[in-house]
């Protein structure tokens, strides 16, 4: 077994191959890790400080004016996936400062005189932060494909300039860590259904969910051709089984951390001097 429980990285066990298809997955299975719901629990916290500790130091090169580079992590996933879980257990251990959350709904008046990439691209992360996008540039070729809100002409357009776009982005130094929560249907009907038996929970309820699931093997098949087309060396996407939260999270923290690892930000030198400045405290 590897270190953390995982015998293999994540980034290499969740990465989507060449002719992957979701059915091929079992929602509930946890691939790489060999341990259960208990200790996965015990190396999610410890596994935070290391995630904690590497996005300081990526902040911290933001507010020294010397970051070159950014995480960007997409979140894609059927409702009741664990999109909202991943923020707040995984990103909930760093620092905020350093974090740009951006959920994207329906596209206003604005946004739809502009090409679909538009108000994505405005809101990509600066050098310094991490970026996370609850939903995202996605759901123009997965809505836009099932519901038939685009000729297939420009569905398939989309997919190269999605391609081209993210070129562009890991150009600039930003680091794309984009996972798919790999939902089983009987698992999403028990989530909706305690949304459905829980008033504290009500507000997380959306008529429309029904509606998506009697289309959810389209949806099945429009994410088969999202992960051929767009899975690329640049910006590979990663299927997480979801079915078990624990393992989710714990999966989505450990790309985090490799993402991280290959920045390999460091603590900014100080731009004044240190031991002057400790004589002057001294003397204050």
């Amino acid at each position: 077994m590897g270190s953390h429980g995982w015998r293999t990285t994540a980034r290499t066990e969740l990465r989507v191959s060449r002719g992957f298809h979701l059915d091929d997955l079992d929602a509930s299975a946890t691939p790489g890790y060999d341990g259960d719901k208990k200790s996965g629990a015990k190396d999610l916290a410890l596994r935070a400080e290391r995630l904690s500790d590497l996005q300081e130091r990526l902040y911290a090169e933001s507010r020294a004016g010397v970051a070159r580079n950014a995480v960007l992590l997409v979140l894609q996933g059927m409702d009741t996936a664990g999109k909202g879980g991943i923020v707040r257990h995984v990103l909930g251990s760093v620092d905020p400062q350093g974090v740009q959350l951006q959920s994207f709904g329906a596209p206003s008046a604005e946004e739809l005189a502009h090409d679909f990439l538009w108000r994505i691209e405005r809101r990509l992360p600066k050098h310094g932060f991490i970026g996370v996008f609850d939903r995202s540039h996605y759901e123009d070729v997965l809505v836009g494909r099932v519901r038939e809100l685009a000729s297939p002409e420009e569905i398939e357009r989309r997919y190269g300039a999605i391609n081209d776009f993210e070129a562009r982005a890991a150009a600039s130094g930003i680091r794309i860590v984009k996972v798919m929560l790999h939902l089983s249907r009987d698992e999403q009907r028990e989530r909706l259904q305690e949304r459905l038996d829980r008033p504290d929970k009500h507000w997380k309820y959306n008529p429309g969910d029904i509606d998506d699931r009697e289309l959810w093997q389209e949806y099945r098949e429009a994410y088969d051709i999202v992960f051929e087309r767009t899975s690329t060396d640049i910006a590979p996407w990663h299927v997480v089984p979801a079915d078990r939260k624990w393992y989710a999270r714990l999966a989505v923290q450990e790309l985090l951390i490799a993402a991280l690892e290959d920045i390999d930000p460091q603590w900014p030198a100080a731009s004044f001097d240190v031991e002057e400045e400790k004589r002057r405290l001294a003397e204050s």
